[in-house]
């Protein structure tokens, strides 16, 4: 690879500033917004792969991609360039770059009064292009006190710095959640924290393999450097700065797309497990799990069947079903419509070569080309080889999606799983469609999966167009979230996972991946003793996905019932979850319509703690719950750091209150759930539901955990039917509830916007016992008010 060090300016166009480079190349730097800007490197035949799937500041791309050259959606502000003896200086009135001699980006921020580094590109050589390929490098000066974050699915510990990890999607089943990379998702963005000018984030928009080397590299001839590598694609990321990780965070879900609304019975517990829908009487088994759910008085809102369902032999063959094992399946859908269960059923991209409908996908030119024969590409999967259906075709698109109807939504299965997607194909030039443009897959691995979850959203949502669709997608790249949920694939039972699963899951919620969780109980490997697994289930319920799903190496299921002496505790727990969904389900609408994660690491809620700037056990779920389940075996006491976040904690489960910026000593049992609560929160509960389906849920209850002395706060509550397309749209309920208190009172207002009418019929209001002032709503001493006496504000 070259080097690149001289620069020429060639122009300004708008928001873009082009410069002229080593070997023809055009370095362009376009200001998107005051704390946005991006850089890009072409050759001299331009782009070297002309659409982007990843950026959609308006939520979405066309399925075709949306061209590099596109800056509609971004606000492109005006901004002040000159030049200097040193070079140029683009100034946006926030951030200050300046492109230096030899080759080198220096950004600023205004802090304050003051102009201060925030990054700046190694001097020793920051940019090098390849010459007969298009690999390319960029390096960062790395500088003390950094603390680096993202790069979303990763194992090991949330911060990231002093490592090297690698973007290449594999199925890495039963992986280590410590120290195995890489694994399932492509998300190639790094916030990092600088020690006083705020915080900045380096997004790569690249499909690509690639490498970031975070510190775990060195070298003589350099000064401390970080650097990301790609074997092939485009050089062409985003920079953001953002006065705390939170604002970063925000920023890449809008600039991705933002994420998709669920429907509300997704934050239900979902039964999964390979062990069923691979016995031969596997529709018997399917339907025993709705018996022995009602049996043991347990909650589930789905149930997800693995892909034993399209079984010839060991081996799985999407799209058709085996009536061996499954000899009625509209009886076996009816039954679960009947208990109200949705049906989630597990499709695959990839056709094995003695699939019975292969033939006529080949004759369609469904697949991607090998590269060197005019033929399918074949690659190994599933103990076989096959080909990979392409997704940048067109006629693929309408034959999954038509596929997708005639198999699963007419039988009465609503909603797709979406896995083993990871497109394994290391034929780098194998051949996709491209829309008509042709595109190595090398450049596009990534994608497939995001197009294929695209089109199953799609498919979905023709069949059913007043229903919000549900899917889970495995693998992907950014722009994943807004079509599906996704988990951290097929996890290891051990101890050790349950810590490395809570950080792998917050670095994918920092990366702007919100919708997440993991495979409770463990999916690979032993099976789960009575003690883990109940820990387990107790820190599922605080995620956005809970699922228990397993595939143990002695063919045991997981199941909620599988230990009768910790059953007690398992139905704890559920009923803990249901109590939590009205709060869940707010925390998911502000997800959508805000950016606002759902899982957030202490550091990113309480920065300016320096505590919470060491690895540690706990996080928040939204901005008033601290979880800190145990996930140590044999646990007696639990150790836990309350952040300093200026008003306290309330334990949610005692009514203790304790003041933040300190340790305490939690004793525990088998049933301990530590949770806390920040004081000043409101936080809205179901009563008695454990169910996730709206009308079923008929009891809200609001908690107010009040700070001590004077105080205010607000809060939000929303509702709706739960299903409906057209909620985003208006059809809901929006409560906002301020609380305002002195030394003497605490006054509670609440107020109404929306036309939907919950299905509760009014409001109570609770006050921990130790809390001894008296409350009034909305100007009245009272703990309960009736809908209708809400005012509304529109």
């Amino acid at each position: 690879m070259k080097t690149l060090k001289d620069w020429t300016l060639q122009g300004r166009d708008g928001a873009t500033v082009t410069l002229l480079t080593d070997g023809g190349r055009q370095l362009r730097i376009a200001v998107l917004d005051r704390e946005l800007i991006r850089v890009s490197l072409t050759g001299q035949d331009g782009w070297r792969l002309d659409r982007s799937w990843s950026v959609a500041p308006d939520g979405d791309v066309p399925f075709e991609g949306r061209s590099r050259d596109d800056l509609s959606g971004f606000a492109c502000p005006d901004f002040d360039l000159s030049d200097t003896d040193r070079g140029l200086v683009i100034d946006t009135g926030t951030l200050r770059l300046q492109v230096l001699r030899p080759l080198q980006l220096v950004w600023q921020a205004k802090v304050g009064d003051e102009w201060r580094v925030f990054a700046a590109d190694r001097t020793t050589g920051a940019y090098m292009a390849g010459v007969r390929d298009h690999a390319h490098s960029h390096f960062l000066r790395r500088n003390p006190g950094e603390l680096v974050y993202g790069l979303g699915e990763k194992s090991g510990d949330l911060e990231r710095s002093g490592r090297r990890f690698e973007m290449r999607n594999l199925d890495a089943m039963g992986y280590d959640a410590e120290r195995t990379d890489p694994l399932y998702k492509h998300i190639p963005v790094t916030l990092t924290r600088t020690p006083d000018a705020g915080s900045f984030s380096v997004f790569y928009d690249n499909l690509a393999c690639c490498w970031f080397d975070l510190g775990n590299e060195l070298d003589n001839y350099h000064a401390p450097y970080r650097a990301y590598r790609a074997e092939d694609g485009d050089l062409d990321y985003y920079m953001a700065w953002s006065p705390d990780l939170a604002g970063l965070t925000r920023r890449q879900a809008w600039l991705t797309g933002g994420t998709a609304f669920m429907p509300r019975w997704a934050l239900g517990y979902s039964g999964s497990t390979m062990s069923y829908t691979d016995a031969p009487d596997a529709q018997a088994q399917v339907q025993g799990f709705l018996d022995r759910i009602t049996e043991h008085a347990l909650p589930c809102d789905s149930f997800q069947m693995s892909s034993g369902y399209t079984s010839i032999g060991p081996k799985r063959y999407v799209f058709n079903w085996n009536t061996d094992k499954f000899p009625d399946i509209d009886a076996m859908t009816a039954r679960f419509a009947d208990a109200d269960l949705h049906l989630i059923a597990n499709i695959k991209p990839c056709m094995l070569h003695d699939h019975p409908r292969y033939a006529e996908a080949a004759s369609a030119g469904l697949f991607i080309r090998d590269s060197e024969a005019d033929r399918p590409e074949i690659s190994v999967f599933w103990d076989d080889e096959g080909s990979h259906l392409d997704f940048t075709n067109p006629a693929t698109i309408d034959w999954w999606k038509a596929n997708v109807t005639t198999q699963l939504l007419e039988h009465g299965i609503g909603s797709t799983w979406n896995d083993n997607n990871e497109y394994e194909i290391w034929d780098r030039a194998a051949r996709c469609h491209g829309f008509g443009d042709p595109i190595d897959v090398a450049l596009i691995r990534p994608l497939q999966p995001v197009l294929m979850t695209r089109a199953s959203r799609d498919a979905q949502a023709e069949h059913a167009p007043h229903l919000r669709p549900y899917l889970i997608s495995r693998s992907g790249a950014p722009g994943i979230q807004r079509y599906a949920q996704t988990w951290t694939g097929d996890n290891r039972t051990d101890w050790k996972t349950l810590r490395y699963n809570n950080r792998m899951g917050l670095g994918l919620s920092m990366s702007g991946i919100f919708n997440i969780g993991h495979d409770v109980g463990g999916f690979s490997g032993p099976r789960p003793g009575p003690e883990l697994f109940l820990r387990w289930v107790q820190n599922g319920i605080f995620h956005p996905r809970f699922t228990i799903h397993s595939w143990n190496d002695d063919a045991t299921v997981n199941e909620p019932w599988m230990y009768p002496e910790i059953l007690p505790h398992i139905r704890a727990a559920l009923a803990l979850r249901g109590q939590l969904i009205p709060y869940l389900y707010t925390l998911t609408w502000q997800a959508v319509q805000d950016h606002q994660p759902i899982l957030r690491p202490t550091v990113a809620e309480f920065e300016a703690d320096p505590a919470c700037r060491a690895e540690c056990d706990e996080f928040m779920l939204g901005r008033d719950l601290l979880v800190a389940t145990v996930i140590e075996e044999g646990a007696a006491t639990r150790s836990l750091y309350l952040p300093d976040n200026g008003s306290g904690w309330w334990d949610f489960h005692t009514g203790t209150f304790h003041t933040g910026g300190q340790v305490i000593e939690q004793p525990v049992d088998l049933g301990s759930m530590p949770l806390f609560v920040r004081a000043g929160a409101a936080l809205p509960l179901s009563r008695g539901c454990a169910r996730a389906k709206p009308e079923a849920d008929t009891t809200r209850r609001i908690a107010l955990f009040p700070a001590p002395g004077d105080f205010s706060d607000r809060t939000m509550l929303y509702e709706d039917d739960g299903v409906s397309a057209d909620a985003l749209a208006g059809n809901n309920c929006r409560l906002l509830i301020e609380t305002r208190a002195d030394a003497d009172v605490i006054d509670v207002t609440i107020t109404a916007r929306g036309p939907f009418r919950p299905f509760w019929p009014a409001l109570d209001l609770s006050l921990p016992d130790a809390e001894t002032r008296p409350m009034r709503v909305n100007g009245q001493p009272v703990t309960r008010i009736a809908f209708e006496d809400i005012p509304h504000a529109d």
